[in-house]
């Protein structure tokens, strides 16, 4: 039989599925089945959690990688805890160093994008605060599949071959890499620089097809480094190293601090009360805010039923809003300006409300990009449940790959500005403005569970029609994913997916917005919920637009 696995002419629906013991949900289904085997084998959520990141981190490399970042909500039964996994930017990385190199602005790929892996450390972080497994035991089932080949599903397939044109043309858009430090090797071409990406992730010239056996012999031969010296290995042990000489042969700007003393921050979540229910985020360096900012806005108003006009121009607009001042203020707490907290005053949100009238406007943040992201939510028989998100920014990241052992390095450094004054301006060791952000839902101080949608500035506008279909429109969970999308992109122009009625486009036209369809379901993220019933019975929805999987047991 010949048949192409990502063609689907005929709708099809998932039910919300129920889970008494406990569940994990994520993009890639047999990442999820190893977190599930780690519940089963007596782990709590933590983790399964850390087992499913590090799985989708070598299962799905078009979305995260051992080189992201990371960040966390966990709820251990009693609070509501914060991690951010945030890397920075290395000491040496600087706007004078960019300059001198001849970029005018941070480059989205190669080393003037990468800053620090945040992800190994904040799963160390996670294991030693609530772990209750040695990385041996949270990394074996990981590399018992990779040895024998996980087949690759067909999101990431069709991912991973767009992965591959873009990276062939980054190489070889030109010869040679010049700039004025003497301590760069002007020698190294692109094609030598991207060369390791090419060599780690295609086999015979080409990327893995759907279905076809995916396997790393030097991601296998990291996680063995893992399970030997714990995954600090990548900050002061032999990884370490290896990622130190890279960085000095082909130009980078790594010094051994920038790695060593690299370590993630706890910190106290934030939230709106929505109706009845609390939303948490994490707070800057991250955009969380900008769901809670929306949300404000919101709240006053009363909607309708899902798809009013009324209701979309109304959440449409909040969202532009709240975007424009995260990005305006955003940044390192060390380097803001302003307390996040005064976003969040009644005053400042009544003032913002105003802004909104009949017709759309144009607030002018900076311009969305999508993102490549990892998203996973995780709940035990014993009621911990972790909200957890990963991601190398774009796809695999910058084009760099740490040779013979397939570290793909983030790109998130290319969020930096390069203007002078602005608070997300580069500078050494700053952790820049982020875009992943893990959600968690409450009620009257009692967990109901953690949420999620990933795919860059996309996500608080997931984050925000997510928590609409819940708590406006009494979706259940899968509903709430499933439901068409909508995405502000620039000024006033919004894509929507198919599904919105003809006269809701003509309302929304009506209103001042330009509306396009889009039916590639790529822009408007994957998400993943978990709630948890009174009685303890956990209900989860996994994301269609992909190949999300829940499970469960």
């Amino acid at each position: 039989m010949r048949f192409d696995p990502g063609y689907y002419p005929f709708p099809s629906r998932r039910n919300v599925l129920y889970a008494k013991n406990g569940c994990v949900t994520t993009s890639h289904p047999i990442a999820a089945g190893i977190g599930l085997n780690v519940l089963q084998r007596g782990g709590n959520a933590v983790d399964a959690a850390i087992a499913t990141a590090v799985a989708l981190a070598v299962l799905e490399p078009t979305s995260n990688g051992i080189g992201s970042d990371c960040f966390a909500l966990v709820h251990d039964g009693v609070k509501l805890h914060g991690l951010n996994a945030s890397g920075w930017s290395p000491r040496a990385l600087t706007p004078e160093a960019i300059r001198e190199r001849g970029f005018s602005k941070i480059p989205r790929y190669g080393w003037e994008a990468v800053t620090v892996p945040g992800a190994p450390a904040g799963w160390e972080c996670l294991r030693e605060k609530f772990g209750t497994l040695d990385a041996e035991a949270l990394l074996a089932p990981l590399c018992e599949a990779l040895i024998e080949g996980v087949p690759v599903p067909p999101t990431i397939a069709r991912n991973w071959e767009k992965a591959f044109e873009l990276y062939r043309r980054e190489a070889f858009q030109s010869s040679i890499l010049s700039n004025s430090h003497t301590d760069f090797p002007a020698s190294v071409s692109r094609a030598e620089l991207f060369g390791p990406w090419f060599d780690t992730f295609t086999h015979g010239g080409r990327t893995p097809a759907a279905g076809d056996l995916w396997t790393s012999p030097d991601q296998l031969k990291t996680l063995g480094t893992f399970r030997r010296e714990g995954f600090r290995s990548l900050y002061e042990g032999s990884l370490a190293e290896s990622l130190l000489d890279y960085s000095r042969q082909t130009g980078g700007y790594f010094e051994t601090d920038d790695l060593a003393l690299y370590q993630p921050e706890w910190v106290e979540p934030v939230s709106w009360h929505y109706r009845d229910i609390e939303v948490w985020e994490l707070p800057p360096n991250g955009q969380g805010i900008a769901v809670l900012i929306a949300l404000g806005i919101l709240t006053g108003d009363s909607f309708h039923y899902f798809g009013d006009p009324f209701d979309m121009h109304r959440a449409i607009e909040a969202m532009k809003i709240a975007l424009a001042d995260v990005q305006a203020h955003v940044t390192d707490p060390r380097d803001m300006r302003i307390d996040p907290h005064k976003l969040l005053e009644p005053g400042y949100l009544k003032e913002r409300r105003t802004q909104i009238g009949n017709i759309a406007i144009d607030p002018q943040p900076c311009r969305p990009i999508a993102g490549g992201t990892v998203y996973l939510a995780v709940a035990d028989r014993n009621g911990m449940m972790v909200s957890f998100i990963q991601s190398n920014y774009m796809g695999f990241g910058s084009g760099l790959v740490v040779p013979g052992w397939g570290i793909s390095l983030q790109n998130r450094g290319c969020n930096f500005t390069l203007t002078e004054g602005h608070p997300n301006c580069l500078a050494g060791r700053k952790r820049p403005y982020h875009t992943i952000i893990p959600g968690f839902l409450t009620q009257n101080g009692q967990a109901l569970g953690p949420f999620g949608v990933m795919g860059g500035f996309m996500q608080p506008q997931g984050h925000l029609q997510v928590v609409m279909n819940l708590i406006d429109y009494g979706l259940n969970p899968q509903a709430a994913l499933d439901a068409p999308r909508w995405q502000w992109t620039e000024g006033k122009r919004i894509l929507l997916e198919p599904g919105f009625k003809a006269e809701t486009l003509s309302a929304l036209a009506n209103q001042g917005h330009l509306v396009a369809i889009e039916d590639d379901p790529t822009p408007f993220g994957r998400g993943q919920i978990i709630l948890r019933k009174e009685e303890g019975v956990y209900m989860v929805g996994t994301e269609k637009r992909c190949d999300g999987y829940a499970a469960i047991y």
